[in-house]
C-alpha cells in the first residue's frame, strides 16, 4: 500500500481493509514506518521504532491490523525500553507488558514505536532535554503541546491515524487542540492504570488516544476500557459500545460556555471567535446554549496549591525510586531545572498538606458535580490561544520552584485541568481553525461522571456537520506524490 492511500483511512478503515483480505497488516505497517521516515526527521514526535512483534488476527476487533504507536510513559511494554522522557531513567527496560498493553495487543494494535514526552510527562509541552522538542506540523516553529505532543505531531503528520495519550491536566485535549486532532479523556477508574501505578498525580492521570476522526477514539476506548482486579476507582461501564455511540442522535442538549477561565488569562480573540462560530454550529442543530457560572469549590489559588501538591509529592516519589532502581543522583546530571525544583517542594509538602490538597480535589469534584445537574455539557476552548512558540515555558523557568511550575502551567492551560481533579470526561473536538494563520483551534465540551457516550454523540455530530479530517497540516506524510 502507498503511504498516499494509507493516510486517506482512519484506524477503522485500514482495519477494514485487513479484514477483507484487501490489505496485510504487514503492508500497513510498511507504510506507517515508511509515512514516520518522511516527516519525523521535521517533527521529532517518534523516539525509537522497532519491529512489531504482534500477529493479530484479521477482523477479531474493529482495529486489528492497524499500525501503532505507545507514549515514551505509562504504556510499559516487555522487552521495550520506556524512559519517561527523562536521563534518569534513560535506558529503562519494561520486564513485563502493563494492563494497558496487554489490552492494546488485545486490540490487534501493531504496536511498532514510541512517542515523545516531557521529562515525567510534566509539562504541557513536549521539549525533554532527553530527545528534543516535538515540533509541531502546521507550523514546525510551535508546539505540538503536551504532555502527548509526540502522539500528537505523530497522528497529525499522517504517521499512524490513532496513538495511546494520557492526560492529568490537559495532557491529552492540549495537543489535541494544537494539532488539530479529536481527543476525549475518559472518566477516572475508565481504563485502568494497573499494575505497576494506580493513582498517578492524585487520580488526576487517565489513559486514552488521539486520532483524526471520533470512531477511531470510540472504538480504542472499547477496546481498552474495564477494571483490574484491585483497581482503587471504578466507573460503571456504559449499556452499549461508544462505538454505537458515535452515530447516534444526541437529542438537544443543554449546553453552559465558559468563555472566560477560571484563573483570569483571557481568552485570546482568535480562540473567542471560533467559539462564537462553535456556539453558533450547536444553536444550528438545535441545542440549547448559554453562558454559565461554574465554581471549583475553591478559589483560583487554593485550586492551584492543592494540584502542585498532589502533582509535586506524586513527581517526588517518582524521582526516589527510579534514582534507587538506576543508581543514579538526583541533580542536574538526570533532571530539568522544573523537574528538580519540583522534586525539591515536593520534598517540602507535609501528610497534612497532602490530605488537604485531596480535600480540595473532591469540592471540586462535588461543585463541578452540581453543574452537570443542570447543564448537560460545558463548552470551553481547549486552549485560551493559538499553539505556543516553541521555548515559551522555558522562559526563566530556572527560576520557578514548584509551585510556580505548577501557576505557570494552568495559567496557559486554565480550562484543562478542572476535569482532571473532578474525574469526569472531557475532550477537545477541531470543529474549527484561526482565520488568519489556519493553525487548528480545540473547543473542549466536558461531562458529567461516567457519561462519555454523550460526548461521542455530540462529536460524532459535530464531526458530520463540519468534518475536519480534510484539514491536512503543512507537514504531512501524504503530501509527496512519491510515495
Amino acid at each position: 500500500m502507498r503511504v498516499t492511500e494509507y493516510v486517506s483511512f482512519d484506524a477503522v478503515g485500514l482495519a477494514e481493509l485487513v479484514a477483507k483480505g484487501e490489505v496485510a497488516p504487514a503492508e500497513l505497517e510498511a507504510a506507517a514506518r515508511e509515512a514516520a521516515q518522511a516527516v519525523n526527521p521535521q517533527v521529532n514526535a517518534i523516539v525509537e521504532t522497532w519491529p512489531a512483534d504482534d500477529e493479530p488476527r484479521p477482523g477479531s476487533t474493529p482495529l486489528a491490523g492497524v499500525p501503532f504507536l505507545i507514549k515514551d510513559i505509562g504504556a510499559a511494554m516487555a522487552g521495550r525500553r520506556m524512559e519517561l522522557g527523562s536521563r534518569l531513567a534513560a535506558g529503562n527496560v519494561a520486564g513485563a507488558d502493563s494492563s494497558l498493553m496487554r489490552r492494546f495487543r488485545r486490540a490487534g494494535l501493531v504496536t511498532f514505536g514510541r512517542t515523545a514526552t516531557p521529562e515525567m510527562a510534566y509539562s504541557i509541552t513536549t521539549e525533554p532535554a532527553l530527545y528534543g522538542a516535538a515540533r509541531n506540523p502546521w507550523d514546525l516553529e510551535r508546539s505540538a503541546g503536551g504532555s502527548s505532543g509526540g502522539a500528537g505531531a505523530a497522528v497529525a503528520a499522517g504517521v499512524v491515524p490513532i496513538a495511546h495519550a494520557t492526560d492529568a491536566a490537559g495532557s491529552l485535549r492540549i495537543p489535541a487542540a494544537y494539532n488539530g486532532l479529536f481527543g476525549l479523556k475518559p472518566t477516572r477508574g475508565r481504563v485502568s492504570m494497573g499494575p505497576g501505578v494506580d493513582e498517578v498525580f492524585g487520580g488526576l492521570a487517565v489513559h486514552g488516544n488521539v486520532s483524526r476522526t471520533v470512531r477511531d477514539s470510540a472504538a480504542l476506548l472499547d477496546q481498552i476500557r474495564g477494571p483490574e482486579p484491585g483497581d482503587p476507582y471504578f466507573a460503571q461501564q456504559p449499556s452499549r459500545p461508544y462505538a454505537e455511540e458515535v452515530t447516534r442522535h444526541p437529542g438537544s442538549l443543554r449546553i453552559g460556555v465558559l468563555t472566560q477561565s477560571w484563573g483570569g488569562r483571557r481568552t485570546t480573540a482568535p480562540v473567542a471567535d471560533a467559539l462564537s462560530r462553535t456556539v453558533r454550529l450547536l444553536e444550528s442543530l438545535g441545542h440549547r446554549v448559554e453562558e454559565a457560572e461554574v465554581g471549583l469549590g475553591a478559589g483560583w489559588e487554593e485550586f492551584v496549591l492543592a494540584n502542585a501538591r498532589l502533582f509535586t509529592v506524586n513527581l517526588t516519589a517518582s524521582v526516589d525510586e527510579l534514582a534507587a532502581a538506576f543508581g543514579r543522583p538526583i541533580d542536574s546530571a538526570t533532571l530539568e531545572p522544573v523537574t528538580l525544583a519540583s522534586y525539591h517542594y515536593g520534598q517540602r509538602v507535609s501528610g497534612a498538606e497532602f490530605v488537604a490538597a485531596l480535600a480540595i480535589r473532591n469540592r471540586a469534584a462535588r461543585s463541578l458535580a452540581r453543574y452537570f445537574d443542570a447543564h448537560d455539557i460545558l463548552l470551553t476552548p481547549t486552549s485560551p490561544e493559538l499553539p505556543l512558540p516553541l521555548g515559551t515555558y522555558a522562559e526563566g523557568a530556572e527560576a520557578l520552584d514548584g509551585l510556580g511550575w505548577i501557576d505557570r502551567l494552568n495559567d496557559r492551560s486554565p480550562f484543562t485541568t478542572a476535569f482532571n481533579v473532578a474525574g469526569t470526561p472531557a475532550m477537545s473536538v477541531p470543529v474549527t481553525a484561526d482565520v488568519e494563520t489556519g493553525l487548528p483551534i480545540g473547543m473542549q465540551f466536558a461531562a458529567g461522571y461516567g457519561l462519555e457516550g454523550r460526548l461521542f454523540r455530540l462529536a460524532g455530530q459535530l464531526e458530520q456537520a463540519c468534518p475536519w479530517s480534510g484539514r491536512t497540516p503543512t507537514v504531512w506524510a501524504g503530501n509527496s506524490t512519491d510515495r
